[in-house]
């Protein structure tokens, strides 16, 4: 398969990363399996309209997000943005062809290319060199109705620290693309919280190289939103460095929460750890993993495990998970994949209602402390005491939406 090669920052990107179209024709009469071999071009006419047939969408609800697939002029102020951040943090924004925009980011689809070339100026959020950060950035997006575009670059600069948050709400269709850069030595968490209202579509492609000794915390949580997809892609680049990818989910009636990760092992002694977890409640409630880990031929001394966990509360729920492993040297430590999909443990059930709990609250103590795991990963106390608040919503509708059905 034909992919867009890489360019200098100050060139053009969407003149460098054009498809010759008979290339692509060829290429399209056999199906792309192989996550590193799809296609990547900044112009969204060489991805065509998806199908359903393709292997990235095929599990995507297309007749929601049309909007999103249509390479239309939408307007800059569908979503409101509000940045709280120390004062050691560099705040500007980039063009196309101003680094280190495109440094990174290559569109795999066409609502991450189209998300690129309707932003004209980029923000950018840097934390500069050595600088250790001592409370999180937090960037909170409201959605004001209508369509979006949004392009995002983070860069965490050599031997810095620091937690940036990406929190949507309100409502709006939005194709957005995060852009992250973790350069040699530094250590970075990117959290992004989706609590969007029940008719927003939310489209996001992050995608982050971690450089040498860095590392790159990376957590998807998704409780809002009738259609929300975020697809984290992350390259292992330099030696020693390390990636963990973790998500929540908690999808309702009606709800399509998907992710679509792929951790790249290039690098000799990375180290790579994904863990997701969903639960689903309602009819047609909907949850997608599909897990990606190439360590690649250069990649020796790799420690790697991904893990995809799926508890299904009420009848009508639906949860997809797909691991996928691919090993191109054998001189790893270790890696493997796991996945499994499943309703109570009656064990679990059983022990707390032998100690005199009811019923209902075994299950909502099942289901805390099945999803606290992810919650604990993010150390940021008062968003862990957010999101355990949130569950216990989301639990509590579910027994309220039970007695009005008279189960």
């Amino acid at each position: 398969m034909t992919t867009a090669t890489q360019t200098p920052a100050s060139a053009s990107p969407r003149a460098e990363g054009h498809i010759d179209p008979a290339a692509a024709l060829r290429a399209a009469s056999v199906p792309v399996q192989t996550r590193s071999e799809r296609l990547t071009s900044f112009d969204p006419a060489d991805f065509g309209v998806p199908t359903g047939r393709e292997v990235n969408w095929k599990h995507t609800p297309l007749n929601l997000i049309e909007d999103l697939l249509r390479d239309e002029r939408a307007p800059h102020d569908v979503i409101g943005v509000e940045v709280s951040a120390p004062a050691a943090v560099e705040q500007k924004r980039l063009a196309v062809g101003d680094a280190p925009r495109g440094e990174v980011f290559r569109p795999e689809d066409v609502a991450s290319a189209i998300a690129w070339a309707q932003e004209d100026e980029a923000p950018l959020i840097r934390i500069p060199a050595g600088v250790e950060l001592d409370e999180p950035v937090v960037v909170r997006l409201t959605g004001r109705g209508g369509v979006a575009h949004a392009h995002v670059v983070i860069d965490a600069q050599p031997h810095s620290r620091g937690t940036i948050v990406l929190r949507h709400e309100g409502t709006a269709h939005q194709a957005q693309n995060v852009e992250i850069i973790v350069r040699d030595g530094a250590a970075l968490t990117v959290v992004s919280v989706q609590r969007w209202d029940d008719d927003a579509v939310h489209l996001a492609s992050h995608q982050a190289r971690v450089d040498r000794d860095a590392s790159l915390t990376h957590v998807v949580v998704s409780l809002g939103g009738r259609v929300v997809r975020v697809n984290p892609s992350v390259e292992l680049a330099g030696t020693g460095a390390s990636g963990k990818l973790y998500g929540l989910s908690f999808s309702d009636a009606g709800q399509h929460l998907e992710s679509q990760v792929y951790l790249h092992h290039k690098g000799a002694q990375t180290v790579g750890d994904v863990l997701y977890k969903s639960a689903l409640q309602g009819v047609s409630a909907r949850s997608v993993w599909i897990g990606d880990v190439l360590i690649g031929p250069d990649a020796v001394g790799t420690d790697s495990y991904e893990a995809n966990r799926n508890l299904v509360l009420t009848d009508g729920a639906r949860a997809d998970s797909i691991p996928n492993l691919e090993i191109e040297t054998g001189d790893i430590r270790g890696a493997g994949h796991a996945s499994a999909t499943g309703r109570f443990d009656d064990e679990q059930l059983f022990y707390l209602q032998a100690r005199g709990i009811s019923e209902d609250e075994a299950r909502r103590l099942v289901v805390l402390g099945f999803l606290a795991e992810i919650v604990q990963k993010i150390d940021i106390p008062a968003l862990q005491d957010e999101l355990s608040a949130a569950i216990e919503q989301e639990l509590a509708l579910d027994r309220e939406t039970s007695g009005e059905n008279g189960e």
